[in-house]
Order: C-alpha cells, then structure tokens, then sequence
C-alpha cells in the first residue's frame, strides 16, 4: 500500500466541523472528494495533512484559520444604500451575490446585513477568521 505524496490523485471522505462542534460541512452520503494532492484545489492546511497517509487511515486535522480561508478582513465588507441595489435581488442575509470589482474580476459577496436604509455586503469567505477541524479518511491513492 504507497503513502500519500504530492501529486497523487486522492479520494478522501471527510467532516468538517467549527471549534464549537458544528458541523459546515460533510461528504457523507456522497461520493468522496477527488483532488490532486500539492495542487491547491484545497486548503492548504487539509492538503499538507495528507502525504504519508495510506488507503483506509483516518484523523483528524485541526486547520488554522490561515491553513484555510484565512482572517476575515473588515474593509471586505461595504455598506451600501439600498437603493443601489437591483430590484431583482432579495435583500436577505446571507443571500450570495457576485459583482465584479475596478478591475473585471468577479468577486463572490454574501449579504451579511439589512436595515432599512442600507446593505452590508461582505467578500470574506463564510469561513474566513474560523479555525476548521477535519475528520478525514482515505479512499483512495492513485
């Protein structure tokens, strides 16, 4: 049975849980995540626990926020007027939008807040600012 090395191709069932023990996300029932190992199709704090692994071991992984979406940054939240908003969106928290910035970049933002008379948009990553812990299991390497 080989180890896990960079620039294999894994498949892992995993659990993502917060410090609190809530749970953010899960593969269970479903197929488990495919990747390539060192690639950065995941976060590098869950990618680096990886090498040395084999198929079938399990842990768990505790992943600093900087391993993961990094610390929330305030001057990613803007407040807008409502009324600079389309009509056509539903101003509700957590509504997820995307908008492109000076540069034609498109930009994910979620509505983190309504009054009456504004909208907080935030570009931070949900989990930004959060420290993640990952029960994790291999698959398979190949």
């Amino acid at each position: 049975m080989s180890a896990v090395k960079a620039g294999d191709t894994v498949a892992i069932h995993y659990k993502g849980t917060l410090k609190d023990g809530q749970v953010f996300d899960s593969s269970e029932g479903r197929d488990p995540l495919s990747f390539t190992v060192g690639s950065g199709e995941i976060i590098p704090g869950l990618d680096q626990a990886l090498p040395g692994m084999t198929t079938g071991e399990s842990k768990r992984v505790e992943v600093p926020c900087d391993a993961a979406y990094g610390p929330r940054i305030e001057e990613a939240r803007q407040e807008v007027p409502r009324g600079d908003l389309p009509d056509s969106i539903p101003l509700e928290e957590g509504v997820q939008l995307q908008a492109q910035n000076e540069n034609g970049e498109v930009m994910n933002l979620r509505i983190a807040e309504v009054t009456e008379s504004h909208v907080v948009l935030d570009a931070n990553h949900p989990l930004a600012g959060e420290d993640l812990i990952f029960d994790i299991e291999v698959v398979s390497v190949g």
